[in-house]
């Protein structure tokens, strides 16, 4: 039985009708380019997380880049590339173990990202260990809420360094509520997915959303007049149009993932394996187990066709690119612990009960 990581053309087959119906209306409407589609998503998506503002851009990186160019986080510097090191004393204090576009976002602003370890009991940052890391070079704290499971920021606000929280994983209610902002991918493969990239920043900050909605337009406002250096970062209507079809149905999708992981629980009980962080809130964006000769288990399952995914394979302060930061082996221990352990198995809303128990059954089978 072949299981699939993710089914998105099964998704797409449930909702056809309304999306094909969405993607015409953006093409007889001859407005390829920002326009009502766009408006309307950023007030539908505002609602849904319950900020003031949204500012839909072109991807996730788009989003963590936008917004750290709006907090001005390393301001007027710039990283001349491996062995010129930085031109500037600002730090961004952000986790070890995410996906690249987190630590890069910081460097391309000219910042050094200063990595955290993981928590004990999850895949977020230990928040003592972000707190820790902050010094008065600090600019921004960029915690990721990390495979769907939110992390509660209340300690790192307080400490009154803007926050920007990384929720590419995690779209859930209350995100960039009490902090600077929150930024989001639409990746095809997230819960709430576009047909390509997309992204968007969420805040309450007038004046930030303001400066976003400048940014994203090459810094222009009003046109051809530029106040800032900004970029291309608008979001195509298409996909916005795409999204509105898509998010009424995000809670619902995310009530499966759900299921499915206290499915996963109950199946694999017993197993020398270690389980998500089983929370209320958690959505699963990934299953992520933590396995004895991970390496082996993924080729085992491949050869049942069922398909896995190692997230991530190198901790962040490792990655060649940051070799010049002087990190070592050891210096945040459980990010490459998870980095030698974690397998996300599938677990999107598509998922038929046979195909989980299969992939259960297979691990158990491994494991005997």
């Amino acid at each position: 039985m072949r299981v699939p990581l993710l089914d998105l053309c099964g998704q797409y087959q449930k909702l056809k009708t309304p999306i094909d119906a969405a993607v015409a209306r953006v093409l007889a409407s001859g407005r390829y380019v920002m326009g009502p589609e766009l408006q309307s998503f950023e007030q539908e998506l505002a609602a849904y997380v319950g900020t003031k503002h949204a500012v839909a851009v072109a991807s996730g990186t788009d989003a963590l880049l936008s917004a750290a160019m709006a907090l001005e986080i390393g301001l007027g510097t710039s990283y001349k590339g491996p062995g010129h090191g930085f031109d500037t004393e600002g730090e961004v204090v952000t986790t070890a173990y995410s996906f690249f576009a987190t630590p890069e976002t910081a460097v391309r602003l000219g910042a050094r990202p200063v990595f955290a370890d993981l928590a004990e009991d999850s895949f977020n940052a230990d928040i003592d260990d972000l707190l820790n890391k902050c010094s008065s070079k600090t600019r921004a704290i960029l915690p990721v809420h990390t495979f769907g499971r939110r992390l509660d920021v209340a300690r790192l606000v307080a400490t009154g360094i803007p926050v920007i929280e990384d929720a590419a994983q995690t779209l859930v209610p209350g995100i960039g509520s009490t902090t600077a902002c929150a930024t989001l991918s639409f990746f095809p493969t997230k819960n709430l997915g576009a047909v390509g990239d997309a992204g968007a920043v969420v805040t309450s900050d007038s004046a930030l959303y303001e400066k976003l909605q400048t940014l994203r337009q090459h810094g222009s406002k009003p046109k051809y007049i530029h106040h800032l250096w900004g970029g291309n970062f608008r979001m195509d209507p298409i996909q916005a149009a795409i999204l509105r079809v898509k998010l009424p149905h995000l809670d619902a999708w995310q009530a499966e993932r759900r299921n499915n992981a206290a499915r996963y629980r109950q199946a694999l009980a017993g197993l020398p394996l270690r389980l998500p962080e089983d929370h209320p809130e958690h959505v699963y964006h990934h299953f992520v187990i933590r396995a004895p000769r991970r390496d082996a288990l993924k080729a085992f399952l491949a050869a049942r066709e069922i398909e896995t995914e190692v997230y991530y394979p190198l901790a962040l302060h490792l990655q060649p690119c940051f070799a010049q930061l002087g990190y070592k082996a050891g210096d945040c221990p459980r990010a490459e612990a998870a980095a030698n352990e974690a397998l996300a198995l599938p677990v999107h809303a598509e998922l038929t009960s046979e195909q989980l128990e299969f992939v259960a059954e297979s691990i158990r089978a491994f494991y005997k």
